[in-house]
């Protein structure tokens, strides 16, 4: 972390009379901008040239920060906000980067003096989901990873103020939120870990050290238990590597009734060399997050846990490497899962859909409600949508409509991609039941529908590629640095939505 800890309260005190503190005040570009500015700067004893604050007005300019040399705060920030432009990742994406900038300054107390609720009601439904998002940005912009890093950064506490000018109690959204982000944390922390300290075994033994603690159920079964229930596609793809394959069973059972028994399966291919069909070197260097899609389910089911959502999750990764060995599978094998279906593999770097039919079988026998797959599964997807949008395939509306309404209120982008059984006859083999692998073109697309194979025709089904937003990229001040965690606050979301 970038504080060793934050500490955040909501009270109607100021916090800006301790040293080293900051005062951040919002407000809207409106005709009265300049007049409401003055207000702010008298009010808080500040003095600030007639040209700053004429620049203020520019619609280039979205803050001040104004040094107060003669009492405190130290520091007081102006952010100007544009009405029209508000949306639910405003103050999230905001203060996501303003943590970083009070720990260079060694700034410790921090006060928040929010707008109304009613001046921002049209984005955000309730005070909660205001509040919620103002305190993700703060726990967001805090993660780091320096683990491997010889300095580390000086210890420094940070305690937060958020002032809403209104009567209302946040303790429990502040406790909820911290729970939702911590996990969010443990995800980012399992897909940041490198390969040679996360190998499959490893990512069982850290998931089942943390998610017991809250009454999680964690099983595994071995590459013995493995072959007893012939999940022959598991081993195939975990046959070169001198690690073990697993598949990781997680299941969490609220105490109060279930509303829904939801499935979630991730991949977790620990590293992805390619196997025979090799990666090159520049391909290589980002498949330690080739389990992003199993760090997505873990980190939701924690957060389920430690929050007590009213659904029964049950969690299917298969964790396994994909080496080069003289045991290596080949293009050209044909493979039989354990469902019986057959594999004909045209290419083993086509890795991750094949041992997700293993696991996407598992969870169809279990009869939940709904499954829902992660996987950072095709650079087909990356090409029709960039690296800020997951891909989502399923030929329910309802199911489509409620993670794409998440995704907007959380900012974690996702869109709708075509799910036609058109999209069938380009998998096809005529030697086995199908192809690992179709033509060039819809490659996203020919994925899903290879894993629609594998899932029982009668459990409403999702698949969720997170091939771009998993990894680090500039969308946001919260996923421009280290892997990102995406999907664990939107299906978090989706889940609290039921």
């Amino acid at each position: 972390m970038i504080y060793s800890k934050i500490k955040i309260e909501s009270t109607s005190k100021n916090i800006i009379s301790k040293k080293n503190s900051t005062l951040i005040e919002f407000i809207f570009d409106s005709k009265n901008l300049l007049k409401e500015t003055n207000e702010l700067i008298s009010r808080n004893n500040l003095k600030i040239g007639q040209l700053d604050l004429r620049n203020f007005e520019d619609k280039k300019c979205e803050e001040l920060e104004l040094k107060n040399t003669s009492a405190a705060p130290d520091i007081v920030i102006i952010k100007k906000l544009d009405s029209q432009k508000n949306s639910s990742d405003t103050f999230r994406n905001y203060l996501a980067g303003l943590i970083p900038r009070m720990h260079k300054m060694k700034i410790e107390n921090l006060q928040i003096n929010l707008p109304l609720h009613t001046s921002v009601e049209k984005i955000f439904p309730s005070n909660e989901k205001y509040f919620q998002s103002v305190i993700e940005g703060i726990l967001l912009g805090n993660y780091s990873f320096d683990k491997y890093k010889t300095e580390k950064n000086k210890k420094i506490v940070l305690s937060v103020n958020i002032n809403t000018g209104e009567n209302i109690k946040i303790k429990s959204v502040i406790e909820q939120t911290r729970s939702l982000i911590e996990s969010v944390y443990f995800a980012r922390d399992l897909v940041n870990e490198p390969a040679n300290s996360l190998t499959p075994v490893e990512l069982i033994n850290r998931s089942k050290k943390e998610l017991t603690k809250f009454g999680i159920k964690v099983t595994s079964y071995n590459k013995v238990q493995l072959k007893k229930e012939k999940m022959g596609a598991i081993l195939s793809v975990g046959s070169a590597s001198d690690n073990q394959p697993f598949l990781l069973v997680l299941r969490y059972i609220p105490k109060q009734k279930a509303k829904m028994k939801i499935a979630l399966v991730g991949k977790g291919v620990t590293y992805d060399s390619g196997g025979l069909s090799l990666k090159p070197t520049s391909g290589m260097l980002e498949m330690k997050a080739d389990m992003a899609g199993a760090a997505t389910v873990i980190g939701t089911i924690l957060a389920a846990a430690k929050n007590k959502l009213p659904v029964e999750l049950i969690g299917v990764i298969p964790a396994v490497e994909n080496m080069v060995s003289g045991g290596s599978y080949k293009p050209g094998d044909i493979i039989t899962s354990y469902s019986g279906k057959t594999i004909e593999v045209k290419d083993t770097d086509a890795e991750g859909r094949i041992v997700l039919a293993d696991a996407l079988h598992y969870a169809s026998k279990l009869k939940p409600d709904q499954i829902i797959d992660f996987a950072t599964l095709t650079g087909a997807v990356v090409v029709a949508l960039g690296e800020f949008t997951a891909g989502l395939f399923t030929k329910d509306d309802e199911i489509a409509e409620s993670i794409l309404s998440s995704g907007k209120f959380v900012n974690e982008p996702i869109w709708r991609m075509p799910f036609s059984d058109d999209y069938k006859k380009l998998i096809e083999s005529e030697i086995a039941d199908i192809s690992n692998l179709g033509p060039r073109w819809g490659g996203a697309i020919t994925a899903g529908k290879f894993l629609e194979f594998f899932v029982d025709e009668k459990i409403p089904y999702a698949h969720i590629d997170l091939a771009g937003p998993a990894l680090k990229h500039k969308f946001t001040n919260y996923t421009e640095k280290y892997e990102t965690g995406y999907g664990v606050r939107l299906m978090y979301d989706y889940l609290n939505n039921l």
